[in-house]
């Protein structure tokens, strides 16, 4: 995979000389954040609701593969990946070579990796501030020879919950100072809800994220508008760490058309549609490789749904549609009962609503269709038929 601009330098990792046993050591401050096209990953047979934790728990190294090899058929670069305190008390010295092997898949296929650290038992607890210290040691000791290692996520969204916004607030200076101390090569940034809470932390991190699922056109290019004109008062890059939610007004064409013209780097939330977690409402790909709705993929590319001036459709243009009314009206004088010849015109029926974008993807013609293949039954077929007889006739010619 291409990899663009000075991203380059903050992925591709330590240049070794063929004439020289010496190291160049990459400066990844140099990242240029604009070229950052990223997606947050979780596997998608994880277990809700310790999805996060059990990324890693159950890690599976052959599941991780096949799934960063759908995220580089995209073109995607960076990976952002929580990995909670929680795994390292369940798996201690077990954690380590799981991180280690996900970040060199990752650089194999050319993307950085960016671990979200989050918190621990210490923010209620302060006498259990030295498990923080041990926590980013940890860390540290496993992922800072990696060269792929992008930049540190301190929290993720610490500004959501506002009634907890301090005490969050005051976990991610202390990260931040402990980051520094242990690795000051790599830069430190932090996943804020809010672009106005990223500005009040602005201090705490070296490359500035927010996250942006606006519900408006309007709204997503005036968060774009807002963070870039922060950012370049204080002379910082600034990323958007999460986008793109069918439950929130913010489809991912549209808020990545926006993220794409304005140019901002982004990533998605998530790559998986995890089936017990946020797959209801996010995700890319099935376990499978599979997809739900094509238009992601294909925004992920660049290549957007015409909204200015699409051109009408005319799916009857043959009689095909006039074709399948009626065979549905034939099938029902010969008395309905048919299976194979009335299941062959609800497939051409779903192949017709679906080619001509005549039915919600939400209820999937052809998974109908397929759902009666297996069942057999004739009543529920009858139901289908008439339905698509309805959802087709205003396309008669």
């Amino acid at each position: 995979m291409k990899k663009i601009g000075l991203l380059i330098l903050a992925v591709a990792g330590i240049a070794v000389c063929a004439c020289s046993p010496k190291v160049q050591k990459v400066d990844k401050y140099a990242i240029d954040c604009t070229q950052i096209r990223g997606f947050n990953y979780t596997p998608a047979t994880v277990a809700d609701p310790r999805h996060h934790v059990d990324t890693w728990v159950s890690y599976d190294p052959d599941e991780a593969a096949f799934n960063l090899d759908l995220a580089k058929s995209l073109n995607l670069n960076m990976a952002r990946v929580f990995v909670p305190y929680q795994c390292f008390t369940e798996l201690g010295d077990e954690l380590a070579p799981r991180l280690q092997d996900f970040a060199r898949k990752l650089d194999e296929r050319g993307m950085g990796f960016v671990p979200v650290v989050g918190s621990g038992r210490w923010m209620r607890d302060t006498s259990l501030l030295y498990q923080a210290e041990e926590w980013v040691d940890y860390l540290v000791n496993a992922l800072k020879d990696e060269p792929n290692l992008m930049m540190w996520d301190l929290m993720n969204e610490p500004d959501l919950a506002m009634f907890m916004k301090d005490i969050n607030f005051e976990n991610c200076k202390l990260l931040y100072k402990l980051f520094k101390e242990k690795d000051p090569d790599t830069p430190l940034t932090i996943g804020m809800e809010k672009v106005s809470c990223m500005i009040e932390m602005a201090d705490y991190a070296d490359i500035l994220q927010f996250h942006n699922y606006s519900e408006t056109r309007d709204m997503v290019r005036d968060t774009i508008a807002l963070a870039k004109a922060f950012a370049a008062s204080v002379g910082k890059q600034v990323f958007n760490g999460e986008m793109g939610c069918i439950a929130r007004g913010n489809p991912y064409d549209v808020t990545l058309e926006e993220h794409m013209k304005a140019g901002m780097g982004w990533t998605i939330w998530e790559l998986m549609i995890v089936r017990q977690g946020w797959g209801t409402v996010h995700g890319v790909f099935y376990e499978d490789g599979t997809v739900r709705d094509p238009s992601i993929p294909a925004a992920i590319m660049g290549w957007f749904r015409n909204r200015e001036n699409p051109m009408d459709y005319f799916p009857d243009r043959e009689d095909k549609i006039t074709s399948v009314l009626n065979r549905i009206d034939q099938w029902k004088k010969d008395g309905a009962k048919d299976l194979e010849t009335g299941l062959h015109i609800a497939e051409v029926g779903a192949n017709m609503l679906e080619s001509a974008q005549l039915a919600p993807m939400a209820e999937n013609p052809n998974w109908e269709v397929n759902q009666l293949r297996k069942s057999k039954d004739l009543k529920e077929l009858k139901t289908l038929l008439d339905k698509y007889y309805t959802m087709l006739k205003p396309y008669k010619k």
